[in-house]
């Protein structure tokens, strides 16, 4: 039978509405420590975690990660999946991190850290030791992923306590910048096609202990089709059917969990501005990291990071949020941040709005402006996502 949360007690917040992490709601940051707890293992957080996701005692657990899958694009896509509709009714959404993104996500749901904690604060990062752009998700010029992300994952920690536990992803991702960063300590089980990676899931929890399944094609449709496709819902419908064998082929006494990273907004190409050709925008930006939807601006040596704020605000008006370093932090969009992190925050931060986005010609690719479906900011509908519990 599926294990419900407790009922919402209040409905779902608009989809352009702001959602900052933090002041002590349940986040994707809890999952996993929830998870442990649940397994009979003490880690950092767990067994606060584990009563506020409200998650059973268990022998076997599977934790499914879907890409790019948004509480509110499941609730009002939902006709696409009705294993995982059938499941949405009892539960409550996840905050994710912000930037809400992948890079930053997985990297709190593996450690239980915020991205103030981990540095991983974005698509890109500015590295300080270089002064270049770092690309967190393919790991270019970046330093070593212990080095970056020092902090123990709950992974390792479950290890450590003799729970045995697996990864399944694709073979790229075995060994990769990121899985060290954010998710080491599992063993690696590669394997492509969805139906593969259930097949694997099934076979590991024979025995007991833990298995992360991750799954990317519902973020690449959303990505080149917008979330509102109907390839995109084709994508769901497809991951909906291998859950639901996933959920019928389990031994019974395991306990599924199935959550997300950042949800996602389809954007209007009219309302994206260019830091690499506006001269207002550009002014006294030395580099922009992060993505089209959260930007760290690294100003010029000896400007003002007010007054470039201020002229962001002027010029974006309700298509931004627009904070400086100190504001930012102070308004706990990253967590606590640690001293090592503070220089990787940008002077000026700026969440977008709306269906708005800043792209930066200087640093991305043609491709990677023109996606149709992107996320990374503050609002509800990139900053939900879900948390679906069955056993």
């Amino acid at each position: 039978m599926s294990t419900p949360a407790p009922a919402r007690a209040v409905p779902d917040p608009r989809p352009d509405e702001l959602v900052t992490p933090g002041g002590g709601a349940r986040s994707l940051g809890h999952v996993l420590p929830a998870v442990a707890s649940a397994l009979g293992v003490d880690v950092p957080g767990g067994a606060d975690a584990r009563s506020l996701l409200d998650l059973p005692e268990a022998r076997r657990v599977c934790v499914v990660l879907v890409d790019g899958l948004g509480h509110l694009n499941l609730a009002e896509r939902g006709g696409h999946a009705p294993f995982l509709r059938s499941l949405l009714a009892s539960s409550r959404p996840l905050v994710s991190t912000f930037p809400s993104t992948t890079a930053t996500a997985v990297a709190a749901f593996g450690t239980g850290l915020g991205p103030g904690a981990t540095g991983m604060l974005g698509y890109t990062v500015r590295v300080p030791s270089s002064g270049r752009l770092g690309n967190l998700v393919s790991w270019t010029d970046m330093p070593p992923a212990e080095q970056w992300q020092p902090h123990p994952t709950v992974f390792e920690r479950l290890a450590a306590h003799g729970v045995a536990v697996t990864s399944v992803g694709p073979a790229r991702f075995h060994g990769s910048g990121l899985t060290g960063a954010a998710l080491r300590g599992a063993a690696y089980a590669p394997a492509e096609a969805l139906e593969d990676r259930v097949d694997v899931v099934v076979r590991t929890l024979r025995e007991p202990g833990l298995t992360y399944l991750y799954w990317h094609d519902v973020d690449k449709t959303g990505h080149h089709h917008g979330w509102g496709s109907w390839q995109w819902g084709e994508a769901l419908a497809a991951l909906d059917f291998e859950l639901g064998r996933l959920a019928r082929s389990l031994p019974r006494d395991t306990l599924l969990v199935v959550t997300a990273d950042h949800g996602m907004v389809d954007v209007d190409p009219s309302r994206r501005r260019d830091v690499g050709t506006d001269p207002v925008l550009g002014a006294q930006v030395a580099t922009t990291g992060g993505e089209p939807r959260a930007l760290h601006l690294h100003i010029e040596a000896g400007a003002d990071p007010e007054v470039v704020a201020g002229r962001w605000r002027d010029e974006l008006g309700d298509d931004a949020v627009v904070r400086t370093r100190a504001q930012a932090v102070e308004a706990g969009w990253f967590g606590p941040v640690e001293e090592r992190v503070l220089p990787v925050v940008g002077d000026v931060v700026v969440a977008m709005t709306g269906a708005a986005t800043v792209v930066d010609s200087r640093t991305q690719t043609p491709a990677s402006m023109a996606l149709l479906g992107v996320h990374g900011s503050l609002t509800a509908r990139e900053m939900l996502v879900p948390l679906l519990a069955h056993r």
